[in-house]
């Protein structure tokens, strides 16, 4: 990698301690069990708090997106989107176990979560700026790789720093969730400690800057442009359709996934910890080894491909009732998680146009957020209405599969080029 790659490159190593420790293993399994009166209403209320996140991001990313490709902003408001998930992340360390702490967990966690998400789409628009069109594949996957590393080494700190020690450290109350909160302070620390390269490395494009009025207006009617003109660009607009669907999935799948190993196989919050730290490590080598092949294989087609992997392995996670073999499915679908969204990634940086990417990238984002409620909705319903976490996580797989057909459909190629043509390695 070169110097700019990887500067780019560690900020999924910062940002990716957020996911891996708050809103997946930690965080939301303390959740579930200390704070929610028991875990199946947990996991409504943890579904509900996404679904409200979720429609905050699909409003906003695009809006903002399109804001930082007329003002040139872009470094700024990924700098600023980082240290507000940062700060509030933080924040709970005032939370405590009991029902008087619900609202507040899961406010500082949906706004963590919104401004998580909308600070990768100034990310992710970097990545053109990054590495050559040859090598974009392979810098996008080699890059989810060391996020996985980065929230497997953070989580590992949490667990034998400061969760599994007894006595904990540092005079903490295990009683209280200090151990819990503190964790969360430690990722907060994180993200601001290994977020600063990129901000250094990738300066703005030059020129002068307009005001933040005059850019809003600017991006507003590049917004507008853009959405104007999907309609005819229908290889775009399936690809948006179809990460719609699938993006819904996999973010419900992995969101909930400790939350169901905690409540149906009745794994203890440390037994989750330590699943969690094995699943990124297969992630992460799932991720690197797609990001080495996919230039050769095709981003759409290595997208279909984890698909595939991703909803056969989840049915059968669903329906196991022994835990050795929910343990070693759960490492086999690791192994495709990374691909999936490395490769989206990868494929909407070949698509849309230089002039318009972060407006894009919102789109994008856009994309697995504006039914981002869905998922977890549909999940928390089912799951309220059976009283089965079983059928609720089953959900998650209809949602992939369709987004897998749609995407079937498209033929890869720049914005404003043939889409219709076919395009070596779509």
């Amino acid at each position: 990698m070169t110097p700019r790659e990887f500067a780019w490159s560690l900020y999924d190593w910062a940002n990716s301690a957020f996911p891996t420790v708050v809103t997946t293993f930690v965080v939301a399994t303390w959740f579930a069990q200390a704070v929610a009166p028991d875990p199946a209403s947990g996991q409504a209320m943890w579904g509900w708090m996404q679904t409200a996140a979720g429609l905050a991001i699909a409003v906003l990313s695009p809006v903002l997106g399109a804001v930082a490709d007329a003002g040139g902003r872009r470094r700024l408001m990924l700098a600023l989107c980082t240290v507000a998930t940062a700060v509030s992340t933080a924040a709970i360390w005032f939370a405590r176990p009991e029902a008087s702490s619900v609202l507040y967990v899961l406010g500082c966690v949906g706004l963590a979560t919104v401004f998580f998400e909308v600070g990768t789409v100034f990310y992710n628009a970097m990545l053109p700026d990054v590495a050559s069109p040859a090598r974009i594949g392979r810098v996008s996957g080699l890059a989810w790789g060391l996020g996985y590393a980065g929230g497997l080494t953070c989580l590992v700190l949490c667990l034998f720093v400061l969760i599994r020690p007894d006595p904990a450290p540092f005079g903490l109350d295990k009683a209280a969730g200090e151990t819990i909160r503190a964790a969360a302070v430690f990722v907060g620390g994180w993200l601001l400690v290994f977020g600063w390269p990129v901000i250094a490395a990738l300066p703005d494009p030059p020129g002068a800057k307009p005001g933040w009025a005059k850019a809003a207006r600017a991006g507003l009617e590049e917004l507008g442009g853009v959405l104007r003109g999907l309609p005819g660009r229908p290889a775009m607009l399936r690809f948006l359709v179809a990460r719609l669907f699938y993006t819904d999935g996999l973010n419900t799948l992995f969101a909930f996934g400790a939350i169901f190993a905690a409540g149906v196989h009745g794994l203890g919050f440390q037994e989750v910890l330590l699943l969690g730290i094995a699943m990124n490590v297969s992630a992460g080598i799932g991720a690197a080894l797609g990001g080495l092949v996919e230039d050769r294989l095709g981003s759409k087609r290595t997208v279909l491909v984890s698909l595939a992997a991703l909803v056969t392995i989840g049915c059968a996670l669903v329906v196991v009732g022994s835990t050795a073999v929910f343990w070693g499915l759960a490492m086999v679908l690791g192994l495709f998680f990374g691909p999936a969204q490395a490769a989206s990634r990868t494929l909407m940086a070949r698509m849309a146009p230089d002039g318009e990417m972060a407006a894009h990238f919102g789109l994008f984002a856009l994309s697995g957020r504006i039914t981002g409620f869905l998922g977890p909705a549909v999940l928390a319903a089912v799951t309220q209405w059976s009283g089965s976490q079983r059928l609720g996580m089953a959900t998650t797989a209809g949602f992939m599969a369709l987004g897998a057909v749609l995407l079937l459909g498209v033929r890869q190629g720049k914005v404003g080029q043939a889409e219709g043509g076919a395009v070596t390695g779509a």
